[in-house]
Parts: structure tokens; sequence; C-alpha cells
């Protein structure tokens, strides 16, 4: 098995060299000239080809991605252009709200999702089954900054429940402070995973209700709390933990809408500021460090599932 999660791990590798290069001729190739952006509006032409050159924009393509690669190896993502900061810099000061809300969407996602999603199987075809399938369908229909904005119309203009953009961090002012910020932000991104992981846990629970090992569960008398957490659950726990997994990607591009809307200083809102300054060693850096993030997750949820099926091995 060692071996096996070996190979795995050395396939993420080279999967992540893929995405490097892609990214690389993705931003260079693309329309725009962080030259010219930098210089301003007002600049001459000498001092837009002055920029290139420091940049070494004007290097062929191919010394351009040998440089870049060398400088990835050794754990250098580039300095930003107009902060002048190091890109890891960067992203070390913008990751605790990103985790933080990532993390709380996670928990309260799994928390509501899965309960909710098992009981509607439980009670196919009922008025709990069709609430739930209905949410599914508003789930995915409403985009993120629109039910961000009613969230924000509803609880905290008119209720004036909750605070209505911002962020606190729990280390410098306090758990309930922390809270108070991050209610709406994790209830606005968390809304569209909630109805993906409910629905995927109806279909997975309910095709496993009807298997015959339930119905034997049943035959000998165990409770049927009991058959759901013990069998049905935990047999349809698989497909479940995978499009948890697969809910990383879309909570990627979820992140910077919801942090533009909350104005929360994240990995969000540093991506949308480093796309419309044309920053490329910004907009590189974080592309990596997200597709690095969601790949290693991936990996161990693919790893995980002999914990829940021992049939699996690698």
């Amino acid at each position: 098995m060692y071996f096996c999660v070996l190979k795995r791990v050395l396939a993420t590798v080279s999967v992540m060299v893929i995405v490097a290069l892609f990214v690389f001729l993705m931003l260079r190739l693309s329309p725009g000239d962080p030259a010219a952006v930098i210089a301003g509006d007002y600049a001459t032409a000498e001092d837009v080809e002055r920029i290139r050159t420091q940049l070494g924009l004007n290097d062929p393509i191919h010394v351009q991605m040998l440089n870049w690669l060398g400088q990835l190896a050794q754990g250098d993502l580039g300095t930003a252009i107009f902060s002048k900061l190091p890109v890891t810099t960067l992203i070390g000061q913008r990751l605790e709200p990103t985790l933080l809300l990532a993390l709380c969407t996670i928990i309260f996602t799994v928390v509501v999702a899965v309960p909710l999603g098992t009981i509607a199987a439980y009670k196919a075809g009922s008025a709990i089954d069709r609430f739930v399938m209905l949410f599914s369908v508003a789930g995915f229909s409403v985009p993120v900054f629109v039910l961000g904005y009613i969230l924000i119309y509803i609880l905290s203009m008119q209720l004036k429940i909750l605070p209505v953009q911002g962020y606190k961090s729990p280390f410098e002012h306090g758990i309930w402070q922390f809270l108070q910020h991050i209610i709406l932000p994790t209830m606005t991104l968390s809304v569209i995973y909630i109805a993906l992981i409910a629905r995927m846990t109806r279909a997975s629970v309910q095709e496993v209700l009807q298997e015959d090992y339930v119905r034997t569960a049943r035959a000998k008398g165990q409770s049927e709390l009991k058959i759901l957490l013990r069998h049905a659950l935990r047999n349809a726990a698989v497909p479940i933990v995978t499009v948890i997994g697969l809910g990383i990607a879309l909570m990627i591009g979820g992140v910077v809408v919801t942090e533009s809307v909350y104005n929360i200083p994240g990995l969000g809102r540093l991506v949308l500021t480093a796309v419309l300054a044309r920053d490329y060693p910004v907009i590189q850096g974080l592309i990596l460090f997200f597709s690095f993030v969601y790949i290693v997750i991936n990996l161990l949820i693919d790893l995980s599932y002999t914990l829940f099926d021992p049939r699996i091995r690698y």
C-alpha cells in the first residue's frame, strides 16, 4: 500500500508541474501588457520598454519559462509587481481569513447537508424529501453574490443582527467578534455546497437502503437510527466524501466572490486585485497555491476511502 501511495504522490507532483506550465503560458499569451499597466497612462514608449526589460518580458518565452520554473523549484513564487513584496509573503498575510472561512463553511455544510440528505432519503416521497430537493435546485440556481446581498439586507440592514461587512481575527479580537463577522459569509458560501452534498447524500443513502443487508438488519430488530448510521450512511460515505472533495473546486471561485461582497481581506480579494492590475507573479502564485490545495485535498480524500470501505485497497 505504501508503494501505491508513493505513486499517487508522485502523480500529484507531475500534475502540479503541468498546472504550472499551463498557468505560465495562459498569462503570458493573454492580451495586455503589464509593463504598460505599471508605467501608467502618461508613460512614453521608452518608459514601457524599460520596464519590460526590467521584468524580463523581452526575453524569449522559453527563457522566461525556464527562469520562472527555476525560481519555483526553490520555493520562490516571485515578487509582486506593484507592492514589491514576495508573493509568499502576500499569501501568508491573507491566508488566515480565507482558511478560517473555508473551514467554517466545510464544517457548517457537513453538519447541515449530511443529516438533511439522510432524512430525505429515509422519508423519500414525503414533504421533507420534496423540500430538500427544492432547496437543492434553489441552491444551485441563486448566484453567490445575489444570496450575499439578500442576507446582508435581511440580517444586517433590516434585523440588525449581524455586521454588514469586515473580518475580525479570533486571535486578536476574540471568538465572539470573529463569529459575528464570519456567520454571514459562511452562510452565503455554504448554500451551494449544502445543496450539492444533501442531494448526493440523499441519492447514496436511498440506494443503500434498498440493499439486502439493510432488510436483514431490520428483520433482526435493529433500530432505524442504528440502521441509518451504521449501515446506510457508512456504506454511502464514499460518494459523499468524493462530492465534498469536488466541492473544493467550487469553493475556490465562491471565496473570491464572497470575500468581495463582505470585504474580507483574504486570498479571494487578493486574486481580484491582482487580476485587475495584471500582476502576473501574484496571479501565478495564487493559482498554483489553490491548485496545490485542491490536489492535496483530493489525494487525502482518495486515500480515506479505505476507512469507509475496507474492500477498497490501493
